[in-house]
């Protein structure tokens, strides 16, 4: 377990840009840190709602085997069901994956499913939470996916249910300035509107937005 205190060499500047005075005063690490102090590809954030049509998971599964292999870096709580879909298959491939959970890390136990890609140097956890942050809540949801949209370069939100806290996340990072994105779904008209841009599914990286209708 590393501990990274603000003004520290490795503690993310972008954590104060974005969150100013909420950002964490240092964040645990586990796993590989060379996935996040020496990155060499984009960080992508991914969230999704709890409840999500069939054809979100089916777009999301597909992007996830090009993301595996395609030179992007995945960050997200992954705790919704198409967040976990995602991480599953991101799992099986040699891209590095970044897991933040919604608690402090230090009595963590190691799901069973992260410990080959943890030796492997594959998969880092992430977390703004102390010790005494034992388990998650909406509130400490809240502060990890603002933590993880802080720090990716940019943002996809698969979907979001309308009035829930991801579209209202979703509306918080687009008056960042930050890249988000959707996936081409009718689902999704509302956060077109707020200012999310498509996301086209083509190989290699982090796809292209589509023309707006």
């Amino acid at each position: 377990m590393t501990f990274i205190k603000q003004g520290e060499n490795g503690y993310p500047l972008q954590l104060t840009r974005y969150l100013g005075e909420q950002a964490p005063k240092s964040i645990a690490l586990r796993g590989n840190l060379g996935i996040w102090l020496r990155r060499d590809t984009p960080l992508l954030a991914l969230f999704c709602s709890a409840k999500a049509l069939g054809s979100i998971i089916l777009q999301i599964h597909d992007l996830a085997q090009q993301w595996r292999t395609g030179g992007v870096t995945v960050i997200s709580g992954f705790h919704s069901p198409v967040e976990q879909e995602c991480l599953a298959v991101l799992l099986r491939g040699p891209q590095p994956v970044i897991v933040c959970p919604a608690r402090g890390l230090a009595r963590m136990r190691l799901k069973r499913e992260y410990k080959a890609p943890i030796a492997a140097g594959r998969l880092l956890l992430m977390s703004p939470f102390e010790e005494k942050v034992r388990r998650m809540t909406a509130d400490t949801a809240l502060t990890r996916n603002r933590f993880v949209a802080a720090l990716a370069d940019t943002v996809l939100i698969a979907h979001a249910q309308p009035g829930s806290k991801t579209e209202q996340l979703a509306r918080e990072v687009v008056g960042w300035g930050k890249q988000v994105y959707t996936l081409d779904n009718t689902v999704n008209e509302h956060l077109l509107a707020l200012g999310a841009k498509l996301l086209v599914q083509q190989m290699g990286g982090i796809s292209q937005p589509a023309a707006l209708p």
